[in-house]
């Protein structure tokens, strides 16, 4: 699998949506082989493999049925929270980590984003030439401003004071990922050193009531006062440290490869900048699922 990974990404990639073969050559190399179910071993560990609609939502829904793989042991630090829960105890901190992510509640943010936001066009404009254009490289500035966002909304720092945590949960993911494509060797001192300035940084940080660490703070009390402080309710401290952990792990580097993407779509199809001109009426239809519509498209 390392190989193959290895000698897709030496080759050039095409301007294209079809990235499968790039990003996940093995499996794509599976599924050409063995058809789209199909079963495969990766080392001593049996995969099987599903592309069928049906299927993937019936494993979805029977979560008890099907349990999450067990971790890479140096994957854990990385990050864990809710997304290696399963069960009961999914159940409970979804139940607690739910109330921070209401509508309601991240209506208080929007001035938030649109800060950073500035910021960020600020520092743009100040390389335009006197024609009033530039050749920019947006990537950095990108993962800088989903960076800065998170650090305001979840955490009430900015930007520069929360860069030391995404330059440590940076390192530590590339190092996760050469973990993962190798035979796993306990040690890995770097990964253990990483995740322990982390929790200190999260432990020390500052929080408000109204950012999202301490919405997330008091959803968690009110969860423990509601059943009287029993033994296994709410979370621990080391339990949300691990919650702000995949915050900043799932939401930046994640928001900022799906802005670029988006830019880079509006650049070769640039008929579609002009509905931009219809975001003033968007008209958000409240059914499940969300559409979005423009009330001037054709």
């Amino acid at each position: 699998m390392s190989r193959m990974i290895n000698e897709a990404n030496s080759r050039p990639i095409s301007f294209s949506d079809d990235i499968v073969q790039r990003v996940l050559p093995f499996h794509d190399h599976s599924i050409q082989k063995y058809g789209k179910n199909n079963f495969i071993w990766l080392g001593p560990k049996p995969v099987v493999n599903i592309m069928q609609p049906e299927l993937i939502r019936d494993v979805l829904l029977k979560h008890n049925a099907f349990q999450k793989p067990p971790r890479h042991p140096l994957g854990k630090l990385l990050a864990s929270g809710i997304a290696s829960l399963d069960g009961e105890q999914w159940t409970q901190r979804r139940k607690i980590i739910n109330p921070a992510f209401h509508l309601e509640k991240l209506k208080h943010m929007v001035s938030a984003f649109q800060l950073s936001c500035s910021d960020m066009v600020n520092k743009w404009e100040k390389q335009l030439s006197l024609d009033g254009s530039c050749e920019l490289d947006i990537w950095p500035y990108l993962q800088n401003l989903t960076g800065d966002v998170i650090s305001r909304t979840a955490f009430g720092s900015s930007y520069e004071e929360g860069r030391r945590i995404f330059q440590l949960q940076k390192e530590q993911a590339h190092l996760a990922i050469q973990v993962t494509r190798s035979v796993y060797v306990p040690g890995w001192r770097r990964m253990r050193q990483i995740s322990s300035e982390v929790n200190a940084l999260l432990k020390a940080g500052e929080t408000a009531n109204d950012d999202l660490l301490g919405l997330l703070m008091e959803s968690n009390y009110r969860d423990m006062q509601e059943n009287d402080e029993r033994k296994n309710v709410g979370m621990s401290i080391k339990d949300v440290i691990e919650e702000c952990k995949l915050f900043y792990l799932a939401g930046q580097e994640t928001t900022s490869v799906l802005l670029l993407w988006t830019m880079v779509l509006l650049s070769k199809h640039s008929n579609w900048q002009a509905y931009g001109d219809g975001l003033n009426h968007l008209k958000i239809v409240s059914i499940n699922p969300i559409y979005i519509q423009f009330s001037n498209s054709p």
